[in-house]
């Protein structure tokens, strides 16, 4: 069965001049000549993304779009119309957000946090701006200490709610927040906390612990090999001048250098640390 919106694997069933056409049980889909692989033969597997195009036909793609059906992706609006707005996901073809699915209205050039779905009505992928009703936190997945998937949502007086894991929404606070982030932001980091009471869940970014120190470990001896063996910074070095440099908290880089310090990988003098030999 095809699934629209998603990778599936198939098999080509014939070539043409124009592409070549995939299986799918019935007249195959076209897979334009522009998106085929080189080298390409009837018979071969290929994995192809199937959406409809604009004269409502199904069509197959090699191309990789900003996320698939049942992803959050942040895209630019490159056409805004009475009906509603289409956005650039990084196909030829804009997906489209209609006006009943904006929270205000979408204006050209903007940045959105939408959500791809499939059109009940239609069978199409289209987007919608309205997210909250997808995440919720009555079913927790997840538990303290778990490395999760986090997208940011929205700012509020405390830090930034963010998605997490595609289901939930948790708090990432402004003290656990060492560079900028903004909406539609991407990046690893754990379960810091759930409140049993609510299912309110607050996050951090990055890994958890030793997991962490390790990581910076590897990057910091990296560094120290990249120049020379010696990185002018310290434990009275201003946290943003590290954080800029290491992209990492203060606290991190202590915890770092001690360990890397302990097992005798680096020596620290007041102008810096060193790279034992």
């Amino acid at each position: 069965m095809i699934e629209v919106g998603k990778i599936n694997t198939l098999r080509v069933l014939r070539e043409v001049d124009f592409g070549v056409y995939m299986d799918d049980g019935k007249d195959g889909i076209l897979l334009p000549k522009r998106y085929v692989p080189i080298g390409c033969k009837t018979g071969d597997m290929i994995d192809v993304l199937v959406y409809h195009d604009s004269d409502d036909r199904l069509i197959a793609t090699t191309q990789k779009p900003l996320g698939y059906l049942g992803d959050f992706i942040f895209a630019k609006a490159v056409t805004v119309t009475p009906q509603g707005a289409f956005l650039d996901w990084g196909l030829m073809k804009d997906i489209f957000v209609p006006l009943s699915q904006q929270k205000q209205k979408m204006i050209p050039n903007g940045y959105y946090l939408v959500k791809i779905v499939l059109d009940e009505q239609t069978g199409r992928l289209a987007a919608t701006e309205k997210i909250d009703s997808f995440i919720s936190n009555e079913e927790l997945t997840v538990k303290q200490n778990d490395p999760v998937q986090l997208i940011v949502y929205r700012r509020t007086d405390i830090g930034y709610v963010v998605i997490i894991n595609n289901k939930h929404t948790g708090v990432l606070h402004f003290s656990d927040i060492f560079r900028n982030i903004k909406t539609g932001d991407r990046f690893e980091g754990f379960i810091k906390k759930i409140y049993p009471d609510s299912n309110q869940i607050d996050v951090a970014a990055g890994k958890k612990g030793y997991e962490r120190v390790e990581d910076s470990s590897t990057m910091i001896l990296r560094l120290l090999e990249e120049n020379q063996g010696f990185l002018p910074y310290h434990d009275k070095s201003d946290p943003e001048e590290i954080y800029d440099f290491f992209g990492m908290s203060k606290k991190t880089f202590k915890m770092t250098i001690g360990n890397l310090y302990k097992s005798k990988k680096i020596e620290m003098k007041p102008d810096g640390i060193f790279l034992v030999k």
